[in-house]
C-alpha cells in the first residue's frame, strides 16, 4: 500500500522541484545564450571565421574604433586608427595599442560589442587579441590587431542593408596573473607585437 501526501508535504515536493528546475535552467541558460547570441548577432555579438569571403561587394560602410578600461584597469587603451572604410567583404586590418604604465605586470582580458545592434551578426573577427588573455610587464606598450570583414550577406536584411556605419568597442578588464607570470621578477619580456616607447 502506497503512503499518500499530506498536501503540505505535496507542496513542498513541488516547490523542491521547481526550485532544482529552475536551477538547472540557470546553468543552461548562460552557454544558450551565448550560443544564441553568435549565431544571431543579438546584442552586437560579432561572428567568427577563418577567412574573408571570396566576394568582394563596391558598397562600402564606416567602422568606427572605440577603447576603453573597465575602472580597476589601469592601462592605457586606445585604437591606432579611429575610423577606416571597407568595402562589403572586404578583409580590414585594425590596430589598438596597450599600455601598462605600472611598476607590476599586469594581465587583462578585452570584451567587446558592436553597434548597432544589428550588424553584430554581419561583423565578422578572423583574428583578434579579444579571444586570448594579454600580460604587460611592467612599462610594457603592445600594438594589437584585429582582423575582420563585414559580411556581404548584410544586404539582404532589410533593417541592416542600410547601415552606413559600425562602430567596434572594446574595453579592457583586470585579470588574475597567469601562474608562470605572477612570479616574474626583472626585465619586461619583450615579444614580436611589442613597440618602443
Amino acid at each position: 500500500m502506497t503512503p499518500t501526501l499530506s498536501p503540505q508535504k505535496k507542496t513542498a515536493v513541488w516547490l523542491v522541484a521547481v526550485a532544482c528546475t529552475m536551477l538547472g535552467l540557470s546553468f543552461a541558460a548562460v552557454p544558450f545564450y551565448d550560443w544564441f547570441c553568435r549565431v544571431t548577432g543579438f546584442g552586437g555579438t560579432t561572428g567568427v571565421a577563418a577567412a574573408a569571403p571570396d566576394q568582394i561587394l563596391d558598397q562600402t560602410v564606416l567602422i568606427r574604433f572605440d577603447a576603453s578600461t573597465a575602472i580597476d584597469m589601469p592601462w592605457e587603451f586606445k585604437p591606432q586608427q579611429h575610423t577606416m572604410t571597407v568595402r562589403l567583404g572586404e578583409n580590414g586590418l585594425a590596430f589598438y595599442e596597450a599600455y601598462n604604465p605600472t611598476s607590476r605586470p599586469i594581465a587583462g582580458t578585452a570584451s567587446y560589442n558592436v553597434a548597432p545592434d544589428q550588424a553584430g551578426g554581419y561583423f565578422i573577427k578572423i583574428e583578434c587579441f579579444c579571444f586570448t588573455e594579454q600580460v604587460l610587464q611592467p612599462g610594457e606598450r603592445v600594438v594589437m590587431p584585429v582582423s575582420f570583414y563585414v559580411d556581404p550577406t548584410m544586404l539582404d536584411n532589410a533593417e541592416a542593408a542600410g547601415i552606413p556605419e559600425i562602430t567596434l568597442s572594446y574595453t579592457f578588464h583586470q585579470t588574475p596573473l597567469p601562474e608562470q607570470q605572477a612570479g616574474l621578477t626583472g626585465p619586461a619580456v619583450t615579444p614580436s607585437a611589442t613597440v618602443e616607447n
